[in-house]
């Protein structure tokens, strides 16, 4: 959540701060601010709302300097005003910082300050960190070498919660201090210069030498280069920061010739599957090949349960995946919302597999899952899209989606890869148990033929454009899904909410007698999922129960099947697939759906309100 980017090099700061924030206001977008240390003091500029208001706000006055940072805001504690925006800075007016995550304790060291006798201004937690280090900052002696690094770590010292911050102070014009705790930051490091950013997209068109903090890490960056310390030891941390290539372009986060970037990776999807399941499909034993578990034939043999866990569409995908594991490997399995299962005391047997799914593997809730996990002592795997995220460095293995970027807040790569991921653990595990080897053979060619159905799904993007338009009337529409299918009814439903505002719901299609056909009406759409599978005459029979009731009905259908015609009053085809990777074309369907209606409602698409793309705090 929120976005940071700071710059210490022999370049003006100012251009490549705001650069890095456009690439980063996916992350949030309240607010937006940018402070620069320019040899007269400490300059800043704060505005409410987009960065195009900081932008416009700088432009008859840039500040000019070669050592800055800026930050884009999604508010936690207080409203997004110009004064609880970042930076925030210390009751000096010299120090300033921008913070992302979350102080739990900031009550209790508010209250210490305040005794002190200093006068907040913001309603914010970070307002209270800025203090706390600028306090530590004056004890110290003004001759200390390493003043501000040495201020940040006893004021970190102090405090419960989160964060990724940076701080600056006019003092020491030459420096910039970054440090992380739970919410992601990254030290950018290219010739003559360096940069701190809370997410790679920010600096890549920069620099692809790139190394991830750890928690509790704190690094200095002076004009000479850095140096890393970590809060568990005062002295320097030999073992330093494991520098990496990234293989980021920055064109990756361009929309192209797309209007809105979640149609750009709508589209991507059959690119996005071919990457999740390359290289992972053995022809010859006829299964699917996943090294990254970490696992033994014997070990994965040993599996009696797996309980899938993870937040909004990462939890869809995992009700997909509970049907499609237990489908194909007879394996039990269990999905939990990561934020329940981090704090239940929910009993796992030793032979249970642990499986936590997010796309950033940033996610606070998830990661809280997978170390209450590995607590009990469970085996932890994850499916993640970013290869150095927390997620992917503390799970004993996984598999990673090689979705690429996703830069639009409503997930859509997120959803389908990790789908696939779970079709490909489906026939692993089943092929050690009871699939034949013709059987698996079917299967890999089902997942083989999904880039060129997904294909044929986009196509009928305008078809289905004409359905939107016809129901953007819509205040409220129901999704109704048995089985695979289930999760894809919640998926989309998320979608039509998160980006059109209409309220939706997601329901199994037999609950629609248990309450759910209370709301049936004219003016409510019904969506069904009801391809030509074993479900196929029970959704029938509901739908036709809605009908009944005058309810509109659009039908996500099997290509060929002419008698939903006569039932539904709209109708989607997808290409005849089987159960286990149909739901994948039926989820491409619905974002397709979900994107026509908020274009054709005027919603920001890419940033709906109230959201931002990753949640790293509770």
């Amino acid at each position: 959540m929120c976005g940071i980017v700071a710059y210490l090099g022999d370049k003006e700061a100012q251009p490549l701060l705001l650069e890095g924030l456009r690439r980063l206001e996916y992350r949030g977008y309240d607010s937006s601010g940018l402070a620069v240390l320019n040899g007269k003091g400490l300059e800043m500029v704060k505005k409410v709302g987009r960065i195009e208001q900081l932008e416009r706000a700088l432009g008859p006055n840039p500040l000019h300097g070669s050592l800055g940072i800026c930050h884009t805001r999604w508010a936690t504690h207080g409203k997004a005003t110009e004064v609880n925006a970042h930076p925030h800075t210390d009751a000096s007016g010299k120090l300033a910082i921008v913070h992302n995550g979350v102080i739990e304790n900031y009550g209790t060291l508010k209250k210490k300050l305040i005794e002190k006798g200093f006068q907040f201004r913001t309603e914010t937690d970070t307002e209270v960190l800025a203090f706390l280090i600028g306090f530590y900052f004056d004890t110290l002696n003004s001759e200390t070498e390493n003043r501000l690094e040495m201020a940040v770590m006893e004021a970190l010292r102090e405090v419960t919660g989160t964060y990724g911050l940076v701080a600056i102070h006019q003092d020491q014009p030459d420096v910039m201090v970054g440090a992380r705790r739970g919410s992601p930051l990254v030290l950018g490091i290219g010739p003559h210069e360096h940069f701190l950013a809370s997410d790679v997209a920010a600096i890549a068109a920069h620099t692809q030498t790139v190394a991830h903090l750890r928690d509790f890490d704190v690094v200095t960056v002076d004009r000479q280069g850095y140096r890393l310390k970590s809060l568990t030891h005062n002295a320097p941390d030999e073992s330093g920061l494991e520098i990496s290539q990234i293989d980021y372009q920055a064109a990756d986060a361009e929309m192209g010739d797309f209007p809105h970037f979640m149609l750009k990776e709508i589209f991507e999807q059959t690119l996005s599957i071919q990457n999740a399941v390359r290289g992972r499909l053995n022809l010859e034993e006829c299964t699917a090949q996943l090294g990254g578990l970490n696992l033994s034939p014997q070990e994965l043999r040993d599996i009696d349960r797996i309980v899938i866990t993870g937040c909004g569409t990462a939890m869809h995908a995992g009700i997909v995946g509970e049907y499609i594991i237990e489908s194909l490997a007879h394996v039990p399995v269990e999905v939990e919302w990561a934020s329940e299962f981090r704090l239940r005391n929910s009993p796992l047997d030793r032979r249970t597999l642990v499986l936590v799914v997010s796309q950033s593997g940033e996610t606070e809730d998830t990661l809280g899952a997978l170390r209450e996990a590995r607590r009990k002592g469970h085996r932890v795997l994850g499916i993640c899209n970013n290869v150095a995220s927390s997620l992917a460095r503390e799970t004993d293995g996984g598999v990673y989606m090689y979705a690429g970027p996703e830069i639009s807040v409503a997930s859509t790569k997120a959803f389908t890869s990790p789908t696939i991921i779970f079709v490909l653990l489906g026939l692993l595990l089943g092929r050690m148990r009871f699939l034949s080897a013709s059987q698996g053979l079917q299967i890999i060619q089902a997942i083989e033929a999904l880039p060129d159905q997904i294909t044929q799904v986009l196509k009928q993007s305008g078809h289905i454009n004409q359905i939107a338009e016809k129901y953007s009337y819509s205040r409220s529409m129901l999704f109704f899904g048995r089985q695979m299918q289930y999760g894809i009814a919640l998926e989309g439903a998320l979608k039509m909410k998160e980006i059109s505002y209409i309220h939706a719901e997601g329901h199994p299609t037999a609950e629609l007698k248990h309450g759910v056909i209370a709301l049936v009406d004219e003016n409510t759409p019904s969506v069904f999922l009801c391809p030509k599978d074993g479900a196929y005459d029970k959704n029938i029979n509901n739908l036709q129960q809605i009908k009944a009731r005058k309810g509109p009905v659009i039908a996500i259908a099997t290509e060929g099947d002419e008698e939903i015609l006569q039932q539904a009053d709209d109708v989607i085809y997808i290409p005849d697939a089987p159960e286990y990777t149909a739901p994948i074309l039926s989820a491409v369907a619905l974002q397709l759906f979900a994107y026509h209606m908020a274009v054709i409602l005027g919603r920001d698409v890419d940033k709906p309100r109230n959201l931002a793309k990753s949640v790293t705090v509770p």
